[in-house]
């Protein structure tokens, strides 16, 4: 596992903050924030791309790139995992954004409009794509497989993740490094998402302003950063001898064609990627002991969320524990789903549920077990990880700790 966050720069710091219940939340650093509603994020900060490639290497990344090469060589680093000649055409790189390199398309129009086309960075066409965090990293690591980028909005890393799970599975490639990255913590993107309503403008001070399943919930905290995993099939990762930190089993995917933001308020299609993800694996939802919840504090979606845990668990819902870690790390919409994949791991290797912080007013619509602001150990043996986003899209992970069978 690789990640960079805004509660730290590495997973043993990020498992630190999160299990801590410490928040990455505070005051925008990076711009003037004058004029905003809203003037909160959760910025990664003290990042140094050049910690992990040339100076000219970095200048040729966008900062979402930066930080998939980061997390993705972090995660190659804990795996242990060198790609010699034999495995560079099994490896693939899959890496989701929603975003991609807007932080260098904004830089580029103001040139363009200041000194004109002429002053255009030549480097900018490859830099912005969605696709250049994957290519960095397939560059870097020799990985001749399958390379792309889904774009699924704030399911695009889960996508990414369950998409190289499949071709695992199918026998198509050995390894890939799957996830997700996001830098969308600029004007434009917090403009856009402050006037469709969508971010907290609450009176809370920053670290306390992202309330997912709280009555008091006004909307989600932009997050930065990535999440990457090095997936391998079994024979593969027993074969190296590789670390094995668990097991991914399940993935659902599924859509509500209901609406461009909001989650259709039936659930029905999001049950269905829930259902999937266990069929998938062949479990059952009394195999559950664990969900990590999309949870972003918007009022519709946790709603909706709960509702859904209720559908899928019954009455087993209400003790099951269930915990948003966008309540630490924000939102890091294309990258949610790959940093909370980490978190996800870290609770079923710690035996140790997260915590959702800020939780003090509960909402009678929410009346699940959301381990409110103190983690709380348990013994987990199959957690699952929701990314529900905007347009519809519906996708889940389910893990199991590895057996050793």
């Amino acid at each position: 596992m690789g990640a960079i966050s805004a509660v730290g720069l590495d997973v043993p710091s990020l498992w630190d903050a999160v299990s801590s219940g410490r928040s990455g939340v505070d005051y925008i650093t990076s711009f003037d924030t004058t004029g905003f509603e809203t003037r909160i994020a959760a910025e990664v900060k003290g990042f140094d791309a050049t910690a992990y490639v040339s100076r000219k290497q970095a200048s040729r990344m966008d900062r979402f790139t930066q930080f998939a090469v980061a997390a993705s060589l972090q995660a190659a680093e804990s795996a242990r995992l060198e790609v010699g000649p034999e495995d560079e055409p099994n490896t693939s790189v899959i890496i989701g954004t929603s975003v991609c390199g807007l932080l260098s398309v904004c830089q580029q129009i103001d040139i363009l409009n200041t000194k004109g086309p002429r002053y255009i960075n030549p480097i900018f066409a490859p830099t912005m794509i969605g696709d250049a965090a994957g290519v960095q990293v397939s560059l870097l690591l020799n990985a001749k497989g399958q390379s792309y980028a889904p774009s699924s909005a704030c399911s695009s890393a889960s996508d990414a993740i369950g998409q190289a799970f499949d071709l695992i599975r199918r026998g198509v490639i050995t390894t890939a490094l799957a996830g997700g990255t996001e830098a969308p913590v600029l004007p434009l993107v917090l403009a856009a998402f402050t006037n469709i309503r969508a971010l907290s403008c609450n009176g809370f001070e920053p670290a306390r302003a992202c309330r997912p399943f709280d009555a008091k919930r006004d909307g989600l905290v932009l997050g930065e950063g990535a999440g990457v995993l090095v997936l391998e099939s079994l024979d593969h990762a027993l074969g190296r001898g590789a670390p094995i930190i668990g097991e991914l089993v399940g993935f659902g995917a599924t859509s509500d064609a209901f609406h461009l933001t909001q989650p259709a308020p039936d659930g029905v299609s999001a049950v269905r990627a829930v259902r999937t993800a266990l069929e998938n694996a062949g479990l059952s939802p009394d195999d559950v002991d664990y969900v990590n919840a999309h949870g972003t504090a918007t009022p519709l979606n946790d709603r909706t969320e709960t509702n859904v845990i209720k559908t899928v668990f019954g009455e087993r819902a209400k003790r099951l524990p269930v915990s948003a870690s966008k309540s630490m790390v924000g939102h890091l919409l294309g990258a949610a789903g790959g940093i909370e994949a980490v978190i996800t791991l870290l609770a079923l290797q710690n035996n140790l549920v997260p915590p959702t912080i800020n939780l003090e007013f509960p909402d009678p619509e929410c009346d699940l077990d959301y381990v409110p602001n103190t983690a709380r150990p348990a013994e987990l043996d199959v957690v699952l990880s929701n990314s529900f986003g905007f347009g519809g899209h519906n996708s889940v992970l389910l893990f199991k700790r590895f057996s050793g069978e």
